[in-house]
């Protein structure tokens, strides 16, 4: 197993318990550009056959890369496989599971149900589609699982408990959530031509959240600025409006 570690020039404390551990891990502490960028570099500098990255707030489970180990022997023809994960808070308590379901490339377009520490994948995918997209601050974990499935690679659930992934008010993902569904919007756009309705909806949710404006408490507010930010979001991307979503929105109206 080759386990390296890419920090991005820290100046607490981690490059002094890098340092305890030289002897059993090859580690780097230097400035980067982001985090796919760390990612790339990561892939670029192990030569395994079975690839994953997991993040400074993340956990495997034991036992996890066991778990995929085994299967990817038995399973020569997939290319990437993906377990269950827990949301988990700053102790390591399971705040919820993840969400996660069987491999349907048409549903996943709409909902992104893979959890990123619990996808492993062969390197013979990134020596067919190449490496992170380094543009993407948010997504480029999402972009790369689309990325691959445009491709042909081969999908396959396993129904293990492989990872958590933590969560906290200030984490990257959920203090940024309305820069995320943008970026998440263009970059569907890109690679599918348009953006499906729910990740358009998703955005305007965020945004009037962002806006302060609560669900509850100003349901006769919210609903309608959702159905406003909807269709300008529908506009912006994909330059017209769905008949499913002016069913959606009328449905909410009324």
């Amino acid at each position: 197993m080759e386990y390296v570690i890419f920090d991005g020039g820290s100046t607490d404390e981690t490059v002094a318990i890098l340092s305890r551990y030289s002897d059993r891990v090859r580690w780097v502490s230097e400035p980067d550009r982001g985090q796919a960028h760390a990612v790339n570099k990561g892939i670029l500098a192990t030569k395994g056959e079975i690839i994953a990255w997991i993040n400074s707030d993340d956990i495997y489970y034991p036992g996890a890369l066991s778990v995929v180990q085994d299967y990817f022997e038995a399973h020569p023809e997939v290319d990437v496989m993906y377990g269950d994960a827990n949301h988990i808070g700053v102790n390591d308590e399971v705040l919820e599971p993840y969400y996660t379901e069987p491999w349907d490339f048409e549903r996943f377009k709409d909902v992104c149900f893979l959890c990123q520490p619990a996808v492993f994948f062969r390197r013979r995918v990134v020596d067919s589609v190449g490496l992170l997209d380094e543009k993407l601050r948010f997504t480029m974990d999402y972009e790369y699982w689309v990325r691959l499935a445009l491709s042909g690679a081969r999908f396959e659930y396993v129904r293990a408990c492989l990872a958590g992934s933590r969560m906290y008010a200030d984490n990257k993902t959920l203090s940024s959530r309305v820069r995320v569904h943008a970026e998440m919007n263009s970059m569907l756009k890109e690679k599918l031509q348009q953006v499906p309705d729910r990740w358009l909806f998703n955005y305007a949710h965020a945004l009037v959240d962002h806006w302060g404006i609560e669900r509850e408490r100003q349901r006769y507010l919210f609903v309608p600025l959702v159905s406003i930010q909807s269709i300008i979001a529908a506009l912006r991307w994909n330059r017209r409006v769905t008949k499913n979503m002016l069913r959606t929105i009328w449905q909410w109206l009324t």
